[in-house]
């Protein structure tokens, strides 16, 4: 299952989130590595996107906790299909 999930962290000052942030990207690479992620990219000013490949809503559910541990923030999340299973549902019928 693919989720887009967007970040945007609770307002503090940057430099009151640095060490929090430090860890960010350490937990990112685990993610892309056990291939619970497909990508992460830092979004321009503050916060992250994530492209999660995920086997539930509980896996999800876990990932974003962890995330907001690290890094208070409120995400959008948003359900995705990849392009060949959507070109394939048009050709069904």
């Amino acid at each position: 299952m693919l989720f887009l999930a967007i970040s945007s962290p609770l307002p503090t000052r940057p430099s009151e989130a640095r060490d929090q942030r430090k860890l960010y990207w350490p937990w990112a690479q685990d993610k892309l590595d056990s291939g619970l992620a497909r990508f992460f990219f830092a979004r321009t000013g503050r916060g992250a996107v994530a492209l999660f490949d995920v086997d539930s809503n509980e896996t999800l559910h876990r990932l974003l906790t962890e995330w907001a541990e690290m890094i208070p923030a409120e995400f959008d999340v948003y359900p995705l299909i990849d392009p060949e299973a959507a070109q394939a549902f048009l050709n069904e019928g």
